[in-house]
């Protein structure tokens, strides 16, 4: 079993690339099941948005989907490396693609918040 729990947990943005859609204002409340992992975000330019994901070898394989305020459809996929921080907070570092848009990549960062 990973060493990562991401059950009842919430993130925001630290760092995204320029072509990426979320924003400080976005909080994603994490949910966990063994290694299945996934998210519900919000806020900023997202009205909804949903992550599913596996968890394995200190890695989430995510596959996500948003709603934007101005009624876009998008969605994507990612690899986020974890890190549990010397706080013991979850930092996740992504390399995400969008599989709309002409397939844009990103580079992104979230810290787990309280």
């Amino acid at each position: 079993m990973d060493k990562f729990n991401f059950n009842n947990k919430r993130f925001a943005l630290i760092q995204n690339s320029e072509n990426g859609q979320v924003s400080t204002e976005t909080i994603f409340n994490y949910k966990q099941e063994d290694h299945l992992v996934t998210a519900d975000y919000f806020g900023g330019s997202i009205k909804y948005g949903k992550i599913i994901a596996e968890l394995k070898e200190g890695q989430l394989n995510m596959l996500y989907q948003c709603l934007t305020v101005d009624n876009e459809l998008k969605a994507g996929r990612a690899v986020a490396q974890i890190t549990l921080m010397e706080n013991s907070k979850i930092k996740l570092s992504l390399d995400w693609e969008w599989l709309t848009n002409g397939n844009e990549k990103g580079k992104s960062e979230y810290m787990e918040i309280d």
